[in-house]
């Protein structure tokens, strides 16, 4: 496939030149975006919907039930539509408890302490949730210490067992950065039970991320080699091999007339972190330059025509700092309008 078109449909599948109805939608068909920075992850849904959804009406689609944050899969934090997610664990779960089992035998988390703070949770969970802060006295008042990580991950672990996940947005002056965690079976009122959770797993990634391949989907999903391969042969017929090794949705999102030609995504944006191979989207001499880098952080990004052109930062954007260029863009004027739109977002 020639990149230009790989990259036209990409751009499609990510709803970024066929935005979604309302941010609901975009989580719906993303399946799950990255959001270990909660700021990038509803920035992530807000840029592939269509008009200037605000903040606020990210929010508010937490707060009614319809996106949860959670552990979904690798480990890290992404937001799904709530329905999705009970399905979603049943595939990614065991693998994600078999990454973190050395490190719970360091942190002495085991199945009978995890039973002890289900008992101590509970109750508390179910009169509209609890903070992360809140989580943490009630582990300490029945004597487990939360401190050394051992807090977040009894907290993922809950999370993983399908007993909690976050929900409603902590009201805040500026920009709310935390969520309660709620009680799953409370607040997540019609979960989904698709018929093969594994080969949906990988028409959910095509649908959001085609033109894609088993190594890209592996990566994104946590899963091995060979359950990706298992995963693909179980979709067979649910998406098209376009090219060799490479799928695509059989039926994809309507390009929008005038699309932007100039993205400006947030940092773990989908667009660059969910493919083993990233250099259809980036230069191989600016991968370091976006990340990961040795913290772990990927940058946000300026996407000119599908490709990153430079980085930018979310603090700096809304002090109208200028973006961090690798080169000259083909139109300067787009660049400050996407990051404009930004802007907007946190502003309205």
């Amino acid at each position: 496939m020639k990149t230009a078109t790989l990259l036209a449909e990409r751009l499609r599948s990510h709803r970024l030149t066929a935005p979604a109805r309302t941010v609901a939608d975009a989580a719906a068909h993303m399946l799950a975006v990255q959001s270990q920075d909660f700021t990038a992850g509803r920035w992530a849904l807000a840029a592939r919907t269509r008009g200037e959804p605000a903040l606020g009406a990210v929010d508010r689609a937490f707060d009614r039930g319809e996106l949860v944050r959670a552990w979904t899969m690798r480990g890290t934090l992404h937001t799904i539509s709530a329905g999705d997610l009970g399905w979603v664990l049943s595939v990614t779960a065991t693998r994600q408890r078999q990454q973190a089992a050395g490190r719970h035998r360091d942190l002495g988390i085991d199945e009978e302490m995890i039973a002890a703070v289900v008992r101590a949770v509970t109750p508390a969970l179910r009169d509209g949730g609890l903070t992360r802060a809140e989580l943490f006295e009630a582990f300490a008042g029945i004597g487990i210490d939360p401190a050394g990580q051992r807090g977040i991950h009894l907290i993922a672990a809950l999370t993983l067992d399908g007993l909690i996940c976050q929900g409603p947005v902590v009201p805040r002056d500026g920009t709310a950065r935390e969520q309660r965690f709620v009680l799953v079976e409370d607040h997540i009122r019609e979960p989904v039970t698709p018929d093969d959770p594994l080969g949906e797993l990988f028409v959910r990634y095509i649908d959001g991320h085609g033109p894609a391949g088993v190594a890209d989907f592996a990566w994104w999903s946590g899963l091995t080699l060979g359950q990706s391969r298992e995963a693909a042969e179980r979709a067979a017929g649910r998406v098209d091999e376009v090219a060799e090794g490479l799928f695509l949705a059989r039926e994809r999102p309507r390009r929008a007339p005038g699309a932007a030609s100039v993205h400006a995504l947030g940092a773990f944006d989908e667009y660059y972190i969910s493919y083993a191979d990233r250099t259809a989207v980036c230069a191989p001499e600016h991968l370091a330059a976006v990340g990961p880098g040795k913290n772990g952080m990927v940058r946000a990004t300026i996407v000119e025509k599908g490709r990153i052109i430079g980085c930018w930062t979310h603090a700096a954007a809304s002090l109208g700092a200028e973006p961090e260029l690798f080169r000259e863009p083909a139109d300067p004027d787009a660049v400050s309008a996407a990051l404009a739109r930004f802007t907007r977002f946190l502003d309205s």
